[in-house]
């Protein structure tokens, strides 16, 4: 897998919805090793982002449209899953827009599933996948992590931009940053002060997916 965005379990776990203890779990048990750093300190990169989010609701089980129940998907299709997904191109990731990936019941993956899909070895298919992947996870009635590309409005998520760090749109500010001064105290009009490119709906937008990333940032906001 591109090795592009380095995350630690705690944020690999925020951001693609998957419990932490899950996430050590699959890399000790070598369903998923961290792409970026397997010995400590652990580092995932974004493709494992995905790769987390197809594990988790490929092996779990999902009501189709008509109501039946969809069994967990067997682990050689995850492992196919795993392989298709490593042949992305994460370079078409820029901060006007990304592709469209998903992936379906059976384990491939689609790319831009609207208007042409294709498998990532150009090959098209037909019929629209389950899961897009950068939505935000859904399994049963649970949503899970946010949008891996725009997890708000004002910003984004770029595997080759910060190391993958949320940040305010067009922009190298962190959430991360902007989230440590709101807990040592500052206000979002002194954050402002610190950071003039930027506007006070950024700040707050910053925070508010922090506080999703973080919850004990909500006790300091």
């Amino acid at each position: 897998m591109d090795p592009r965005g380095a995350y630690t379990a705690k944020r690999a776990a925020a951001l693609s919805g998957v419990p932490k203890s899950t996430v050590h779990y699959w890399a000790r048990e070598q369903i998923l090793v961290p792409g970026v750093s397997s010995v400590r300190v652990k580092l995932w990169s974004y493709s494992d982002l995905l790769a987390l989010r197809i594990i988790a609701w490929l092996r779990a089980s999902k009501t189709a449209p008509d109501g039946h129940t969809v069994p967990a998907t067997a682990m050689r299709a995850v492992r196919t899953a795993l392989r298709e997904l490593s042949a992305l191109d994460l370079a078409l990731w820029t901060e006007e827009g990304s592709p469209n990936v998903a992936v379906d019941r059976g384990g491939r993956i689609v790319i831009d599933a609207e208007p042409s899909p294709e498998h990532p070895d150009g090959q098209a298919v037909l019929g629209v996948a389950a899961l897009e992947l950068l939505r935000p996870l859904e399994i049963g009635r649970q949503v899970r992590g946010p949008d891996l590309f725009s997890p708000r409005p004002r910003l984004r998520i770029l595997p080759g931009k910060l190391s993958g760090a949320p940040h305010v749109h067009r922009t190298r500010i962190e959430t991360e940053a902007l989230a440590a001064l709101r807990r040592r105290g500052f206000t979002a009009e002194r954050i402002k002060d610190l950071y003039p490119a930027i506007e006070l709906a950024d700040i707050e937008q910053a925070l508010d997916l922090e506080r999703e990333l973080q919850p004990d940032l909500a006790a300091a906001a």
